[in-house]
């Protein structure tokens, strides 16, 4: 604003040294400040608009940022529960006396021991069913065996058996005798 008042001082100046008539001297100097001064008052809106701008897009940028840390908290919160630190529990039934048990997930960790036959349990973490060639079904715990043979029978297409009757003779079909009756 300084230098806008200092080019009105000049312009006043080079106006009244240009302009002989006093009264057309009067009339452009009265003529000039109401222009500055229309000029002057729309630059004032002009930065009070800019203002109450600037004010409106910072309480926005408030709500924005408010709004982002709630959905990072919630994230944050979603990311815990489904990467916990503390591990997950898993459980794990003994296939030596049937208790049920819970233990923290450690892949590191490759058996356990059953804490109430004491019993060790292999652990796999990998995911994969082993068929175990060398079980003979004969544990008291896993049954799985017999459920192994009941999922392949009935994969398996069942082959037609012989049938125990004498092929040799003949059937006679039974003849209905009307006297019967």
């Amino acid at each position: 604003m300084a230098k806008l008042r200092e080019e009105y001082k000049k312009f006043l100046e080079d106006i009244e040294n240009n302009l002989k008539n006093k009264e057309d001297l009067d009339y452009v100097k009265v003529r000039f400040s109401m222009f500055v001064d229309k000029v002057i008052d729309e630059m004032d809106m002009l930065i009070d608009y800019k203002t109450q701008t600037m004010k409106d897009l910072e309480e926005k940028q408030k709500e924005i940022d408010e709004k982002m840390n709630k959905m990072q908290q919630i994230i944050d919160n979603i990311e815990k529960d489904i990467y916990s630190e503390e591990g997950f529990d898993f459980e794990i039934i003994c296939p030596y006396c049937d208790n049920q048990f819970v233990i923290d997930v450690d892949e590191d960790k490759t058996e356990v021991e059953c804490p109430v036959c004491n019993n060790i349990i292999e652990l796999d973490w990998s995911g994969d069913v082993e068929e175990d060639t060398d079980c003979n079904g004969s544990c008291s715990g896993c049954h799985g065996c017999d459920e192994e043979k009941q999922e392949q029978s009935q994969e398996q297409p069942t082959e037609e058996k012989p049938s125990t009757k004498n092929t040799d003779k003949k059937e006679k079909p039974q003849e209905n005798n009307d006297d019967d009756m």
